[in-house]
């Protein structure tokens, strides 16, 4: 999944989960001090983000996770762990 489409989700999610503005997200956003996402928010964010990684998702690799451009860096790592194995295995 492209970066594009992911932010897109990520995206939808803010709006509509935790009802943040549309021109508040974006790349840059931080989600603690710019979205007001607490702890609790982004364990909600992380479980609705889990049907995009299938049984992939790592909650370790969130710790560091700071604004949406790190999200989607996360999430894009988590997906290509699968497709190497994958390439390995074959």
């Amino acid at each position: 999944m492209r970066q594009e489409e992911l932010y897109r989700r990520i995206s939808d999610i803010l709006q509509n989960t935790f009802g943040i503005e549309p021109e508040r997200i974006s790349m840059e956003a931080r989600l603690a001090d710019d979205l007001d996402i607490d702890s609790i928010d982004a364990v909600d964010l992380i479980v609705q983000l889990k049907p995009l990684l299938g049984g992939n998702l790592r909650p370790e690799a969130f710790k560091t996770v700071r604004t949406i451009a790190d999200v989607v860096e996360a999430l894009q790592k988590m997906m290509q762990v699968p497709a190497e194995e994958a390439r390995s295995a074959a």
